[in-house]
């Protein structure tokens, strides 16, 4: 992923940050994912007094990505309001793996600064429906 190309899908994420429903960790996510066809879709995360009812930024991105039709994705950028490079959590590793294996994750924290990663280097051996 070019340098200007991932600038791009960082500050969309850091975008979607600003609307992060988080009022029992205090911890604002936003994500966006760059689709095989250009587009770009973003989401952030909302929490819930039900813990397990919230639900990440990167799967309310992917989820507004698919009800929209889309399945092939590039990339995926997430950043958090702290000074720490956020990374997906395990569910959203997961949620990731079954559309795109070898996807390009962008981690950033609130500064816009960033590693790049591929998602099988942050889940290695996960499993999807290619693999089964």
């Amino acid at each position: 992923m070019d340098k200007k190309s991932a600038a791009g899908l960082m500050a969309a994420a850091i975008k979607a940050r600003e609307n992060a429903y988080a009022p029992y960790s205090g911890f604002s996510v936003g994500a966006a994912v760059l689709c095989g066809d250009g587009s770009v879709y973003t989401g952030c995360n909302v929490e819930n007094a039900s813990y397990p009812c919230g639900i990440c930024a990167e799967r309310t991105a992917v989820s507004k990505a698919v009800s929209d039709g889309r399945r092939s994705f590039v990339a995926c950028a997430v950043t958090g309001s702290s000074a720490e490079k956020c990374t997906p959590c395990g569910v959203c590793r997961q949620f990731l793996y079954e559309f795109a294996p070898e996807m390009t994750v962008l981690c950033g924290n609130k500064e816009g600064e960033y590693d790049e990663i591929t998602l099988s280097e942050l889940l290695p051996r996960g499993f999807g429906a290619s693999s089964m």
